[in-house]
C-alpha cells in the first residue's frame, strides 16, 4: 500500500514539473510577444480601409495582452507536447517512444496552418459578409478590442480543431483509441462539428459548407491516418513477442 502512495506521489510529483515548466516557457513567449506587440499589430491591421479606435486606456492594455497571449500559445504548444511526451515515455516502449516523439514537431506545424486558414480564408469571407450585410445603413468604424476579439474567434478555433489528426495519431500509437471506435463515432463527429462550423460562420449556407467542409475531411484524414497508426502498431507488438519469444526458447 505505502509503494503504491509513494507511485502516486512520483507521478504528481513529475506531473506538477512538466506542468511548470510548460507555464514557464508561456510566461517567457508572453514577454517576447509583449515586446513585439506593435510591430504585430502593424502587421494586422496594414489591409484595414479603416482606421481602429479604442474607448479607454484599458481597451489598448487588452489588445496588448490578447496579441501577446496568441503568440504565446503558439508558441509553448511544441513544448507542451514535449512535456506530456516526456510525462508518457515511461509508460511507452521503445519503438511508441520513437513515433510518438515525431507527433511533437506536426502539432505546432499544423496549428499555424490552421490559424493561418482562419484568418487568409475563413475570416476575410465572413468580415465581408458582415460589411456587405451594413451596406449604407451604418458608418463602419471597429474598436481594437472588438476587432481582434473578433480575429481570435475566427482563428484560433481552427489552430486547435487541425491539430485533430497529429492528436488521433498520437492516442492509437498509445492504444487509447483505435478506428473502429472513430468510425463508430463518425456521426456524432459530425454533429459536433456541424454545430461549430455554424456557430463561428455568418448564418448563409455557403459560409457553412465552407467551413463544414474542410472540418468533415480533417475527421476523415483522422480515421484514415489512425488505420495506418493502427496496422503498424499491431505489425511492432507482434515484433517485438515474436522478438521475445525465440529469446525465452533461447534461455
Amino acid at each position: 500500500m505505502e509503494d503504491k502512495e509513494l507511485n502516486i506521489i512520483e507521478h504528481l510529483d513529475e506531473l506538477r514539473k512538466r506542468l511548470i515548466i510548460t507555464v514557464a516557457a508561456f510566461i517567457v513567449f508572453f514577454i517576447v510577444g509583449f515586446m513585439y506587440v506593435e510591430e504585430i499589430y502593424q502587421w494586422f491591421v496594414k489591409d484595414l480601409e479603416v482606421k481602429l479606435i479604442v474607448l479607454g486606456p484599458s481597451d489598448i492594455v487588452w489588445v496588448y495582452l490578447m496579441i501577446a497571449s496568441v503568440i504565446a500559445i503558439a508558441a509553448t504548444i511544441p513544448i507542451l507536447a514535449i512535456q506530456i511526451w516526456m510525462f508518457v515515455k515511461p509508460a511507452l516502449k521503445p519503438l511508441e517512444i520513437k513515433v510518438s516523439l515525431s507527433y511533437v514537431p506536426a502539432l505546432f506545424i499544423l496549428f499555424i496552418v490552421g490559424l493561418c486558414f482562419g484568418y487568409f480564408v475563413i475570416f476575410p469571407m465572413v468580415m465581408d459578409f458582415l460589411i456587405n450585410l451594413g451596406g449604407e445603413m451604418f458608418v463602419t468604424n471597429f474598436t481594437a478590442d472588438k476587432y481582434f476579439r473578433f480575429v481570435l474567434n475566427m482563428t484560433l478555433p481552427f489552430g486547435v480543431l487541425f491539430e485533430l489528426p497529429v492528436v488521433v495519431m498520437f492516442l492509437t500509437s498509445l492504444g487509447i483509441i483505435n478506428p473502429f471506435v472513430l468510425s463508430k463515432l463518425r456521426k456524432y463527429a459530425y454533429f459536433v462539428l456541424i454545430i461549430i462550423a455554424v456557430i463561428i460562420t455568418p448564418p448563409d449556407f455557403i459560409s457553412d459548407f465552407l467551413v463544414t467542409l474542410p472540418l468533415l475531411m480533417l475527421y476523415e484524414i483522422s480515421i484514415n491516418l489512425s488505420k495506418i497508426v493502427y496496422k503498424r502498431k499491431l505489425k511492432r507488438e507482434q515484433k517485438w513477442e515474436e522478438e521475445n519469444s525465440d529469446s525465452t526458447e533461447i534461455v
